[in-house]
């Protein structure tokens, strides 16, 4: 029996390695003969870079940037040496976790650190780039980013604007003269699960900056500004489509998505698919019989573009089986079995409190656990 694992982490209790480490050690004391391979994924948020970098013998590179209010921070992104590819989670320099309430502020949250891992990963050789967008607590249409890449972003006076929201209300030319050269060289893959446009009623002043701090007049204002900010663009863009603000993702990380895309040619694309694609998983999954998947909780959500769901439709290209294991299971579950997951399974063992649950011994151990006994079950049924 061919069995390939590929679940997503338990966030606060199991990496994605170490949870498919886990079932891997149960189905073995079940079915004791069964191949099994163990590959780590993520949907492009959180996890992104520590699934890449541990499946694939990748490097964790730890620096100094610009935080999201500017001041400097340690952060981490991963290279996968093979194919000189940096794994980069804008949240890791410009999220809303990294904030205390009253720090929260769109006006002055800047995506500059992001720019920055750019640049020193091209320092270090690598051209592609996998960015997650996910948790940002920023809402200045990628300016900060692209600062550190050496754009000119100039006021009428041909001063430099600011940082943060505030600098897109004074933007006013676009110059490229001191833009790194090195990026005619690079890729970028934009892990986007939002589908909102840059602007207006959909756009990410009013739909995330809320969540950022920002108040309605704040909202307002800064909606406006981006409307500002993409007529520019579109006048200095030789490509009209690149630079179209109501492309479905634009909005992605208060306009980071607009940004890769206007200026640095990157497509947006599902997390889950460019993870999948990077971690080669349709060559594993030739010949499996069954593919175990999951997350920490497993709900009406996940259908929405997580891994469990995106590792279950490609399972089914090929015919395989498919479970999954979580650590709760919520409202909407079900819906999981029209998506491709076969059976799913919670992994508590025993009624315990939240804290006992996610401590990582115990939650390896339910894991294990509850892999070996649905394995047991497969072998006395003979399928």
């Amino acid at each position: 029996m061919k069995i390939v694992v590929a679940i997503d982490s338990l966030k606060g209790s199991l990496s994605s390695l170490e949870a498919g480490e886990a079932i891997r050690n149960g189905i073995q004391r079940a079915i004791p003969e069964a191949i099994v391979a163990v590959h780590p994924v993520a949907d492009g948020g959180e996890g992104t870079v520590e699934a890449l970098v541990s499946g694939f013998g990748g490097e964790l590179i730890r620096t100094r940037v610009s935080g999201p209010l500017g001041d400097p921070i340690n952060s981490t992104y991963g290279i996968l040496p093979q194919t000189k590819t940096a794994v980069i989670e804008m949240a890791c320099t410009a999220g809303l976790t990294l904030l205390c309430e009253r720090k929260k502020n769109p006006l002055h949250t800047t995506t500059r650190g992001v720019g920055e891992l750019i640049c020193d990963a091209i320092k270090r050789g690598c051209r592609r780039f996998i960015v997650g967008l996910g948790g940002s607590a920023t809402n200045d249409g990628g300016i900060g980013m692209l600062q550190a890449l050496g754009y000119g972003l100039l006021d009428s006076s041909g001063k430099k604007v600011r940082g943060g929201g505030l600098g897109l209300s004074t933007l006013a030319e676009i110059r490229t003269e001191q833009v790194l050269p090195e990026l005619n060289d690079c890729t970028f893959r934009i892990a986007c699960d939002v589908r909102n446009p840059l602007c207006g009623e959909s756009g990410c002043s009013v739909v995330f900056a809320p969540q950022k701090g920002a108040s309605r007049e704040m909202i307002q204002d800064m909606d406006r500004w981006m409307a500002q900010y993409a007529d520019l663009v579109r006048q200095w863009s030789p490509n009209a489509e690149r630079s179209d603000p109501d492309y479905p993702g634009t909005g992605a990380a208060g306009g980071l998505g607009y940004a890769f895309r206007a200026f640095m040619k990157a497509d947006l694309e599902p997390g889950i698919e460019i993870v999948l694609d990077e971690a080669h998983l349709d060559d594993a999954l030739i010949g499996a019989d069954i593919v175990v998947t999951g997350e920490g909780r497993l709900d009406g959500q996940t259908v929405m573009g997580k891994a469990p769901i995106g590792v279950a439709r490609r399972a089914k290209r090929y015919g395989a089986k498919v479970i999954a294991f979580a650590g709760s299971v919520g409202s909407g579950a079900e819906d999981c079995n029209r998506e491709g997951i076969d059976a799913f399974f919670p992994i508590l063992q025993e009624i315990v409190t939240l804290q006992t649950a996610m401590e990582s011994k115990q939650a390896r151990c339910n894991m294990e656990r509850s892999a070996e006994q649905v394995f047991r079950l497969i072998r006395t049924l003979g399928l």
